[in-house]
């Protein structure tokens, strides 16, 4: 498919889409570990017993390390800058959303409003960087999303 005849609409909703669901995973992923923290953390309270049950702790003990590694990379931190793209439109209408993981990757989407037509962009980032050009927009909502603090 000709990606100049694609829908920027479409697109925007397909990427939010994509991030709700990588929000729901995350919150999946963060319930399971809290469950699991929880119960190692009544184990080692009661004496963490020597016995076979010690077994089942240090599986329990891996279990965890290993939900810990799948919830650093869950693309969880987010960001949203919106802005006028262009001097005559207003309202705010053009966004720059960062969605990136813990180590920094994952990607930056913009979306460009103008009066006869909006276009969809997405630059993927690795390490919290993108090897294309950021604009300040994307640069702003990256740094957002990876720091945690509101634009």
């Amino acid at each position: 498919m000709d990606a100049a005849r694609l829908d920027p609409e479409l697109l925007a909703w397909t990427a939010g889409a994509i991030a709700l669901l990588a929000l729901l995973v995350t919150a999946v992923v963060w319930r399971r570990l809290r469950v699991v923290d929880r119960r190692l953390t009544q184990l080692v309270e009661a004496g963490a017993p020597t016995t076979p049950e010690r077994s089942r702790i240090e599986a329990l003990e891996q279990e965890l390390a290993s939900v810990r590694g799948d919830l650093a990379q869950a693309l969880r931190h987010v960001a949203v800058v919106r802005y006028d793209a262009f001097g005559d439109m207003g309202g705010r209408m053009s966004f720059s959303a960062a969605v990136v993981d813990d180590t920094g990757d994952g990607m930056v989407i913009s979306s460009i409003h103008a009066r006869g037509e909006s276009r969809t962009y997405a630059k993927g980032i690795v390490g919290g960087d993108s090897e294309i050009v950021l604009t300040p927009e994307e640069r702003q909502a990256l740094d957002a999303a990876r720091t945690g603090q509101d634009t």
